[in-house]
């Protein structure tokens, strides 16, 4: 094995605390600086790599926390409006065509919509969600 030789300068405290550590069976002098320069070289690297990635995991963390908390607000939604819709709305009669022709109309209108909003990026709960339903409606 290729070693180098290094010439270093320690405070007192320190290398007698050195000596203490040396004295010990199976340690050397050697030993122990290399493995304290290893683990300080690779604590160094592992900063390096959070200093690197930190704030971008960060904004991540963030994207997906704003996210989740979209997902329950929109089941939420979901939730309540079949809710009402189940509780409050009597269901169709069996023999009113026209009715459920209504029915069939406004779903697909609905889906169109959805996909519309969907394909052009715009949100319904925009920071005033009723401007942009005027604007739908304006149509």
């Amino acid at each position: 094995m290729d070693r180098i030789r290094h010439q270093l300068f320690l405070t007192k405290e320190l290398s007698e605390r050195l000596e203490v550590l040396a004295s010990k069976p199976g340690a050397t002098k050697s030993a122990i600086l290399v493995d304290a320069l290893t683990a300080w070289l690779n604590r160094r690297a592992a900063s390096e790599l959070e200093d690197k990635f930190g704030t971008r995991l960060d904004r991540m963390t963030n994207a997906v926390g704003r996210i989740e908390r979209d997902g329950h607000v929109l089941l939420e939604t979901l939730a309540l409006f079949v809710l009402i819709e189940l509780t409050v709305n009597a269901p169709l009669p069996k023999g009113d065509d026209a009715a459920r022709a209504v029915g069939r109309a406004r779903f697909e209108e609905f889906v169109a919509r959805v996909g519309e909003r969907l394909a052009s990026g715009r949100r319904t709960l925009a920071p005033d969600p009723l401007s942009a339903i005027g604007k739908d409606q304006a149509r």
